[in-house]
C-alpha cells in the first residue's frame, strides 16, 4: 500500500507542478498559484509516508498556509494588464533560460560530484529533536540564508505595497 501512495503522490506532486508552469487552462497567475498549493499538499503526502511527520505539517502550514498568501498578495497588488504582460514574457524569457540551465548545471554537478548515503538520515519514526540538531549544527548556512531571502521577500512586498504620495 505504501508503495501505491508514494506512485500516486509523486504523480500528482510532478502533474500539479507541471500544471504551476504550463497552465493550459488559464492565463491568470491565481491559477497556477492554486495549481503550486496543490503541489505543496502531495509533497506533505510524500512526507507523511517518510515518517516525517512535523515536515509535512510544516509545509502545509508554512508554504501552503503564509508563503501562499504572501504569494497571493503580491499577485494581486501587481495586477498588470495583458500588454505589459506580452512586454514582459517576451523580455524575460532568456533570463528565465539561463537562470532554469544554470539550476539545472548546478544540480546535476552537485549529484555525480556527491557519494550516495553521505550525511546523516533521520530516523523512521519522526523524530523531531533529531530535525532541529542536524539542521541547526550541520545545515545552519542554508537555514540562515532561506531565513534572509524570506526577509528579503518580505521587505519586497512592503515595498511594493507603498503607495506613491504625490
Amino acid at each position: 500500500m505504501q508503495e501505491t501512495l508514494f506512485y500516486i503522490f509523486s504523480l500528482l506532486t510532478l502533474g500539479f507542478g507541471f500544471l504551476v508552469v504550463a497552465n493550459p487552462f488559464s492565463r491568470n497567475p491565481v491559477t497556477s498559484a492554486m495549481f503550486l498549493v496543490l503541489t505543496i499538499g502531495s509533497l506533505a503526502g510524500l512526507f507523511v509516508l517518510l515518517h516525517a511527520f512535523f515536515l509535512a505539517a510544516v509545509q502545509v502550514l508554512v508554504y501552503a498556509g503564509a508563503v501562499m498568501v504572501l504569494f497571493l498578495f503580491v499577485i494581486m497588488l501587481l495586477d498588470l494588464r495583458a500588454e505589459e504582460r506580452r512586454k514582459l514574457w517576451s523580455l524575460f524569457i532568456p533570463f528565465g533560460l539561463v537562470s532554469v540551465g544554470a539550476i539545472l548545471f548546478l544540480f546535476i554537478r552537485s549529484l555525480l560530484n556527491s557519494p550516495l548515503g553521505v550525511g546523516k538520515a533521520l530516523t523512521q519514526d519522526g523524530d523531531t529533536m533529531a530535525l532541529g540538531h542536524l539542521l541547526f549544527s550541520q545545515y545552519v548556512l542554508p537555514f540562515e540564508i532561506v531565513s534572509v531571502l524570506l526577509l528579503v521577500a518580505m521587505v519586497g512586498v512592503v515595498l511594493l505595497s507603498k503607495k506613491d504620495l504625490k
